[in-house]
C-alpha cells in the first residue's frame, strides 16, 4: 500500500448501483452522459457494508464549487486526509480483483473501516483503491 494525502474534502455526486455488482459499468455510463462535460471528470466508486449488503455509489466530481446542487443526484463528501491507497493499471481488465484487493486493505490495522472504500477513477488505464487511515502517518 501506498499513501496519499488529500488536502481538502472532494464533493461528489452520483446514484446507487442498486444491482451491486451488476451495472456499475452502465450506471457509470448514464451519470457520464447526463451531466455537462460528463466524459472529462473524475469519476468515484463509494461503497461501504449495510446488513451484509454492499451499498455502492457512481459519482463524478465537481468541477466548481456548489455545482453538485444543480442536479437531481445524491451528494457525498470525500473527505480530506490521509489515505492508504494501490494502484490499479489497466483496471478495466481487472475489476474482478477489485474486491479482493479492498479485502487485503481492511484486513490492515491502519485503514478505518468504519470509512467507505473509494475507487478513484484517473483514467481509462489508472485507478486507485483507497482507505482512509486510522491515524495520521
Amino acid at each position: 500500500m501506498e499513501k496519499l494525502n488529500l488536502l481538502e474534502d472532494k464533493v461528489v455526486f452520483g446514484v446507487q448501483v442498486k444491482t451491486f455488482p451488476v451495472g456499475i459499468g452502465l450506471v457509470f455510463d448514464q451519470l457520464a452522459n447526463e451531466i455537462p462535460d460528463g466524459r472529462n471528470r473524475p469519476y468515484y466508486g463509494i461503497s461501504w457494508m449495510q446488513d451484509d449488503q454492499v451499498i455502492y455509489y457512481a459519482m463524478a466530481g465537481e468541477k466548481y464549487a456548489g455545482e453538485a446542487i444543480q442536479y437531481n443526484y445524491t451528494i457525498m463528501e470525500i473527505e480530506k486526509g490521509w489515505y492508504w491507497v494501490v494502484p490499479v493499471k489497466d483496471w478495466q481488465s481487472k475489476t474482478s480483483e477489485l474486491k479482493d484487493i479492498f479485502y487485503e486493505m481492511m484486513q490492515s490495522k491502519e485503514t478505518d473501516n468504519r470509512k467507505p472504500c473509494i475507487e478513484w477513477y484517473k483514467s481509462h488505464d489508472e485507478m486507485l483503491c483507497m482507505m482512509k487511515a486510522v491515524s495520521i502517518i
